[in-house]
């Protein structure tokens, strides 16, 4: 870009913002205006009753911030035959063109910008030493942190090749994790079938080595071969679905036939049992429940088979929902996940596994900046109940609920998210038993605090099924205490013995 002072050309080194920049210095205001790629310059005269000068002035424009170079980011230009150096201020106008001013104007605008001036200098000056050596040290150990990260997780992160997915299923069925066809397919071309069977390749996903701390079923036999290790993989459900042969790739490339297969359609949540006398790595669980929205994450997996491939970005939302995870409530981050890093560790800056990476928001197919992961806590219930049960126990109460927000709470004329709302008690359900009626006011269940209809749910169906579990509720302006016995999510009538209906106290300090 140029500037140009009539006739003589003046350079400016990078394009500033706005359509007029207005210059002032003692004794002097000045308008810049942009048109397309060059900028004109226009002398106006000052205090001192000087016309306009022919000389040029050279501006820098760092960082989308103007200021003016010489000493220390002080104005340098030439007057005449002497040289001026004076502070300046520059501000964007609001106008593309600068109205036409006598000197009195002039003289008033300058006394009304000289309070600012002293304010306006701070920003334009260089860069302190000790601020540059802060940011950067900053920056620095934020690299580290991602670096340590990264090499804690990384070596525990597995590939997941399914084979002979939806055989006898229309050719749109969109539950498996797809191969990018043709071009678009970019790391290490596994088998296009199974080795053994024949089957075709049909997905790709992520996967990563877990503890689940699985506690032996009693009366079952605790036989095992002790030269051969067990190790479990999480990963997703849509991953694995409906295949006929899962292979597991490790980070040294070595291919590991899963011996059992599990999967939860309603959390999209899976494990996979690996037999093996190599020693695995094994990732370390964190605590999903002390996430806070902005805390950075590392996504891992392997993107269109480029496995390992680690992502940066931060917790954008929590309890988020979606159609395809119907029981449970998700993480969103803007780390980037593309197809294949399904079922991949969503870490923490200390290198622990917080979430599995799950589905993207997108419409063209590819990463938008959208991401959801199922948060540990929850996968790891939900793993370990399929490792150890084959399937998910989910208890429940036989309730239908609302959440309390203000449009509910003002018709019922109740404080807004008190508790979660009972609008329906089941028929001869654990609910009706335990004496809970239409209209009551859920606030704590086995002495957790609940206020959204998602948080009771979930607090609810990791109980074991037969537990009793106490209830506190808000009826008619009273605080009361219930007991009930949890029925299976299959069949909320299904209690056996119990609290008897009815049976409730006052809550303590009402």
């Amino acid at each position: 870009m140029r500037l140009h002072s009539h006739s003589l050309p003046i350079r400016l080194v990078s394009q500033a913002c706005g359509s007029a920049l207005r210059v002032m210095f003692p004794g002097q205001i000045s308008w810049f205006r942009a048109t397309g790629p060059s900028v004109r310059f226009t002398r106006r005269p000052g205090l001192n009753g000087e016309g306009r000068q022919s000389h040029g002035l050279r501006l820098a424009a760092i960082l989308g911030l103007v200021s003016l170079t010489g000493q220390s980011g002080m104005l340098g230009g030439v007057l005449g035959d002497q040289t001026a150096m004076g502070q300046a201020i520059i501000t964007l106008a609001e106008q593309e063109t600068a109205p036409a001013e006598s000197a009195a104007d002039v003289s008033k605008a300058a006394m009304a910008q000289e309070p600012v001036q002293e304010q306006a200098l701070k920003p334009v000056k260089a860069s302190e030493p000790n601020e540059k050596v802060s940011v950067q040290s900053d920056a620095r150990a934020l690299s580290r942190a991602f670096r340590q990260a990264a090499r804690a997780a990384t070596p525990s992160v597995v590939t997941v090749y399914s084979y002979g997915q939806n055989l006898d299923k229309p050719a749109d069925n969109d539950d498996a994790e797809e191969i990018p066809p043709g071009d678009e397919t970019l790391g290490p071309t596994p088998p296009p079938k199974s080795e053994d069977d024949g089957f075709p390749l049909t997905g790709l996903g992520s996967g990563v080595i877990v503890n689940l701390q699985i506690e032996p079923i009693a009366g079952e036999s605790q036989e095992a071969d002790n030269s051969v290790a067990g190790y479990w993989v999480m990963t997703n459900n849509h991953v694995i679905n409906d295949a006929r042969r899962v292979v597991v790739q490790l980070p040294d490339e070595t291919e590991l036939v899963a011996t059992v297969v599990h999967g939860d359609p309603d959390s999209d949540i899976a494990v996979l049992r690996l037999e093996t006398d190599l020693t695995l790595d094994v990732a370390t669980l964190g605590d999903s429940d002390r996430l806070e929205i902005g805390d950075w994450v590392l996504a891992i997996g392997s993107p269109f088979k480029l496995e390992a491939t680690v992502s940066a970005g931060i917790i954008s939302a929590k309890n988020r929902a979606l159609d395809r995870v119907r029981r449970g409530r998700l993480l969103q981050t803007d780390a980037a996940i593309n197809p294949g890093n399904s079922g991949g560790p969503l870490i923490d800056l200390e290198g622990e596994v917080i979430a599995i990476s799950t589905a993207i928001a997108t419409r063209n197919g590819g990463y938008q900046g959208i991401g959801f992961a199922v948060p540990v806590n929850q996968a790891r219930w939900i793993a370990r109940e399929l490792a150890q049960f084959e399937r998910v126990r989910r208890a429940a109460m036989g309730i239908r609920l609302a959440e309390l927000n203000p449009k509910n709470a003002k018709k019922l004329s109740l404080p807004t998210y008190l508790g979660v709302l009972v609008y329906q008690v089941i028929d001869d359900s654990a609910a009706q038993r335990a004496g809970l009626q239409n209209m009551d006011v859920i606030l704590e269940f086995a002495g957790q605090r609940v206020r959204k209809p998602g948080a009771l749910q979930e607090a609810v169906e990791r109980q074991p099924v037969g537990s009793t579990q106490q209830i506190k509720i808000y009826r008619a302006g009273e605080e009361l205490i219930k007991e009930i016995v949890l029925a299976p999510l299959e069949d909320p009538t299904a209690v056996e013995g119990g609290a008897e209906e009815g049976s409730e106290e006052e809550a303590a300090g009402k």
